[in-house]
């Protein structure tokens, strides 16, 4: 008898042995930081919220750094000092500037980080946005040109040659803030790993379950939350959309988003009206979905095509779908 409840012990024990674990419960926090809210969620059980409150602490050091709406700022810097003297920068905000001169020479000019004259006079998702005169259009255009920023490389110095000038790097700084939390978490061990950083989401490794990564992409003719599709991607991915549900106002009927044009002064007006760009990097993501929503639908595919490893869904405002001939294969895509 005692030989017999032994074995059935060590069956049981066998059994239950034998049953597929189940994949931990991920650990997931919010930081409202750079005007939005950032998600981080960690999949893999190695790591819990002390990881999460780090890759907090960097994003607070990179917005002192690239936020337009800090005083004392690179950015600000940068922006009080214009026409008066050159500024020495912080490495992450010269890497960012760079970045956003090489999408300004690959847009010819669409997408220009000296914008900020115009975003000002717009002041699109604050309390005071208004449709700016033609004659406050007229004199902020000779102040916005890449091609007028100046680098140093050596120094890391910057100077915007003319009083009145200012860059904004809000088209591009939430993508490299997203690329720097995934190298982070990647860089402590980390291998199962989601971030959003205000609709830059981008994931690392694989998801322990096994099941692909999926990613609502948001209707841009429904309100926020309204998802027109889903996306399913294995893997490591930046996926990053953009369209004109995220900031605008309302005036005289009219609706004004918050994607500039550098060459007419007001939003762009296209068939476009959402845009989600699939890339290694998110600061590519984000700098690619500002560019392609300024180049219009044809343009943008061309260009889109033309890049490696980068792939793009655009919704027109009727709500039709138009994809680069990469989705399907590398990504699964479903509308809803």
């Amino acid at each position: 008898m005692k030989r017999l409840i032994s074995y059935l012990l060590f069956l049981i024990i066998l059994l239950t042995g034998c049953q597929p674990s189940t994949p931990p419960e991920p650990i997931s926090k919010n930081l409202i930081a750079l005007g939005t809210v950032i998600t981080i969620t960690i999949y893999d059980n190695n790591f819990g919220e002390s990881l999460i409150e780090l890759c907090f602490d960097e994003v607070k050091r990179l917005e002192n750094l690239l936020s337009v709406n800090i005083e004392n700022s690179d950015v600000s810097m940068l922006n009080s000092q214009a026409g008066i003297s050159e500024v020495r920068v912080s490495t992450n905000t010269m890497e960012v500037i760079k970045r956003g001169l090489y999408y300004g020479e690959l847009s010819n000019g669409n997408f220009d980080i000296t914008i900020g004259p115009l975003v000002n006079l717009w002041a699109i998702g604050s309390n005071h946005a208004k449709v700016p005169t033609n004659d406050e259009i007229q004199k902020a255009f000779p102040l916005i040109s890449y091609k007028k920023l100046m680098i140093n490389e050596d120094n890391n110095t910057v100077f915007l040659p003319f009083k009145g000038m200012a860059i904004d790097l809000g088209g591009i700084a939430k993508g490299y803030i997203a690329d720097r939390l995934i190298h982070f978490l990647s860089g402590n061990g980390c291998n199962s790993a989601i971030v959003n950083v205000g609709g830059n989401v981008i994931t690392l490794g694989q998801k322990p379950s096994g099941d692909l990564w999926k990613i609502g992409v948001q209707d841009p003719n429904e309100s926020r939350g309204t998802y027109k599709a889903v996306a399913s991607i294995e893997g490591s991915l930046s996926v990053v959309t953009s369209g004109i549900y995220e900031r605008y106002f309302i005036e005289d009927g009219i609706r004004y988003h918050h994607i500039l044009s550098p060459y007419t002064g007001f939003p762009y007006e296209n068939e476009i009206a959402g845009v989600t760009i699939f890339s290694e990097l998110s600061t590519d993501g984000d700098a690619l979905s500002t560019t392609c929503f300024a180049l219009g639908l044809e343009q943008a595919l061309i260009l889109v095509e033309s890049l490696e490893n980068i792939e793009a869904v655009f919704i027109d405002h009727v709500g039709q779908i138009h994809k680069s001939s990469g989705i399907g294969s590398t990504i699964i895509f479903e509308t809803n």
